[in-house]
């Protein structure tokens, strides 16, 4: 048995069942075994690849669309430059040097990245040496703030509820045979989710991610306080439906507590709970990620750096274009909101909700 597996049980016997957050939490965030802290999560070496490390395209784009709406609300003489979880600095890296011809953007940023991983901190360096690195979003400067989250909140920990006819059941995580196992808590009435009683029938499974609501709240109080755009890309839709939690190793579906700290943990990300936890932040409507990359130019952007490439090179390039872009891949399935503040119009790529709630 792994140590934190043997952590998670002896807490398991000692306290009585987690909730699937805090079983997340403990797998993902252990200052010792957990996921993040212990490893470089990237690459072929690793259980998965994010957009920035499949095409230099994406951050590119990304720094660009932000640019654009540092100069729409009237290029601010400082303002803060943010990334949540950064992974290994490379869309970072790519969205600095796309915008270092954008007069004055340069000199008015002051780049700060919210890593909590020793691991991916010694990564984000060797690229990004002049950032300044926080553990969360609250001990940001207040200052007009540019931020971007590319598959963080997807990574945060979920609750789940099932619908009874008498109320609510959590999933929880006990031991059956000395393992850990989902069950159920008893029935019971859920008042944070008495808005989902008109879009639920008993036997379906509702999410929710009080920490990532907490993050965008603090993120929309400060762009409706200074100014700035939040652009959040992730996997998930408008509103939580369904078991969406899932594991990763080694670029391939795992069970969720075969191996705590060694796989990821992920869920699909509620993008409406995010949008009304911006609030008084404007959010735009949900776009597609192939749409938003499109608006943005990406395919002249693969045209043009096409004309340099050959032979495997140029199929490698065509083959992420597609992946990033593709209906049938990540251009469907990955979603785009943008935070902004009500009197600056939408970040480019991105457009207003046709209900403005």
């Amino acid at each position: 048995m792994s140590a934190l597996k043997d952590i998670i049980t002896r807490q398991i016997s000692r306290t009585g069942p987690l909730t699937l957050a805090d079983y997340m939490a403990l797998c993902l965030s252990h200052p010792e075994h957990g996921y993040y802290a212990t490893r470089d999560p990237l690459g072929a070496e690793g259980d998965f690849t994010t957009a920035p490390e499949i095409s230099q395209m994406f951050g590119e784009l990304i720094g660009l669309a932000l640019a654009q709406s540092w100069m729409d609300q009237g290029a601010p003489t400082r303002f803060v430059l943010s990334e949540l979880g950064p992974g290994r600095g490379t869309l970072m890296a790519d969205a600095l040097r796309a915008t270092t011809r954008v007069p004055g953007f340069h000199d008015a940023l002051e780049l700060h990245l919210v890593e909590t991983s020793p691991a991916l901190r010694a990564e984000q360096a060797a690229r990004l040496p002049d950032a300044t690195w926080h553990e969360s979003v609250a001990s940001l400067p207040e200052a007009p703030l540019f931020l971007i989250a590319n598959e963080f909140f997807d990574a945060l920990p979920i609750r789940q509820f099932l619908r009874h006819a008498q109320g609510w059941q959590e999933r929880v995580v006990g031991l059956k045979d000395g393992q850990p196992t989902l069950g159920l808590t008893d029935p019971a009435p859920h008042d944070a989710l008495d808005h989902r009683l008109a879009d639920t029938e008993p036997g379906q499974i509702v999410e929710n991610c009080a920490p990532a609501q907490a993050i965008v709240q603090e993120t929309g109080r400060r762009i409706a306080s200074h100014g700035g755009t939040a652009l959040i890309v992730d996997y998930g839709d408008w509103r939580s439906r369904g078991d969406t939690f899932q594991a990763l190793y080694r670029h391939k579906p795992a069970e969720p507590f075969a191996r705590p700290g060694e796989a990821d943990l992920t869920a699909h990300v509620d993008f409406e709970a995010l949008a009304k936890a911006a609030h008084p932040a404007a959010h735009s409507a949900l776009t597609p990620q192939g749409v938003f990359l499109e608006h943005l130019g990406i395919t002249a952007r693969a045209q043009a750096l096409a004309r340099r490439l050959g032979g495997a090179a140029l199929e490698s390039h065509v083959a992420a274009h597609r992946r990033l872009t593709h209906p049938g891949e990540m251009g469907s399935l990955f979603k785009v909101l943008a935070l902004f503040p009500h009197d600056a119009p939408p970040p480019p790529g991105t457009g207003l909700p046709a209900d403005p709630s």
